[in-house]
């Protein structure tokens, strides 16, 4: 470790996949898990929620104890945090879905939620829900009580939405800024009120193609670093070679530069980016301190999911250089 450099952890909230390996897949094995789980760590990730977005219910009943089993042996003990389950409460609207399939989108629903609870053998951390959907305070109430943290995202909400759902235990934004359409009202849109809710964390992807740097500014600024988690979002196709693929059906475009979008909508498909990328992304950007993005990277996620560093096994080989603002693995 050079001069100037300092060790520190990573925290994502938000992975989908990696390597060609799709958390949400119809054909996911135990073993393919474990390998991408195992790559995501290798990247330079030093614990993260593996996570499953909207799906049919036999994809949840299938995948769902899978990732339970593997994050509770051994070898990913400290490095498996949870599940997040992005959806299936979520808008079924164009724009707001994002890349979710609005078949497979469901209202709030207590006995599914529970369901869901029950395959993932209680290891579910963090529950992504739209706070505008009939019945999601009720559900957002249930999920905390059973230990679950309620973000927020994939929605069309308002500012009493938002309030409502505080009210109800929801404590984040997921990925605030993405999962809304390309056009919205000027000034009645779910991008301003998250930004004017001072109880709620947001969430961002700053993977350079989510958020443009302003608006990473403007987030940071309104809620404060303190109040702010970067995730990657990482989609299945993180760590794969620029082409085209076919993810769950659709057609995605992964450029060059690391863009993934579906060429019918324009709509981005989720990130290509790893954590470390995004931190130094971000890092580059010059918004922020070393000691903010240190805790935007690794103590915000933890306290978020309620868990703090001694719950963490630490790696040891993620270093941040002060002087370059560099995160990079020591080898």
């Amino acid at each position: 470790m050079s001069d100037g450099a300092k060790r520190c952890g990573l925290v994502d909230l938000q992975v989908n996949g990696y390597k060609g390996i799709n958390f949400s897949g119809t054909d996911l094995t135990q073993d393919d898990f474990v390998l991408a789980c195992r790559s995501v760590l290798e990247a330079g990730t030093t614990a993260f929620l593996p996570t499953i977005i909207t799906s049919a219910a036999e994809v949840y009943e299938h995948n769902l104890p899978i990732m339970a089993a593997v994050l509770q042996s051994e070898e990913f003990r400290g490095r498996l945090l949870g599940i997040h389950v992005e959806g299936p409460f979520i808008s079924a609207q164009d724009g707001a879905r994002g890349a979710h399939n609005a078949e497979w989108t469901v209202k709030p629903d207590i006995a599914y939620l529970d369901k869901l609870i029950a395959w993932a053998e209680g290891k579910i951390k963090l529950l992504t829900i739209s706070a505008e959907l009939e019945g999601a305070q009720k559900l957002a109430r249930h999920a905390a009580s059973r230990g679950i943290a309620v973000s927020l995202g994939h929605q069309m909400a308002t500012e009493d939405d938002l309030r409502n759902l505080v009210r109800a235990g929801a404590v984040s934004l997921t990925h605030l800024g993405n999962g809304v359409p390309g056009v919205l009202p000027r000034h009645e849109n779910p991008i301003w009120a998250g930004l004017a809710n001072d109880d709620l964390v947001a969430m961002i992807i700053t993977d350079g193609h989510h958020l443009p740097a302003s608006v990473l500014k403007t987030i940071i600024r309104a809620k404060g670093a303190d109040r702010c988690v970067v995730v990657s979002d990482a989609s299945s196709l993180a760590g794969l070679e620029a082409g085209t693929y076919n993810v769950m059906g659709e057609k995605v475009v992964l450029e060059e530069g690391g863009r993934l979008y579906d060429p019918e909508t324009g709509y981005l498909a989720g990130s290509s980016s790893t954590m470390l990328e995004c931190m130094n992304h971000l890092a580059s950007l010059d918004l922020v301190s070393s000691n903010e993005l240190i805790a935007m990277g690794f103590h915000n996620p933890l306290k978020l999911i309620g868990l703090g560093p001694e719950d963490i096994a630490q790696s040891g080989d993620i270093c941040f250089d002060e002087e370059d603002r560099v995160f990079y693995i020591e080898k």
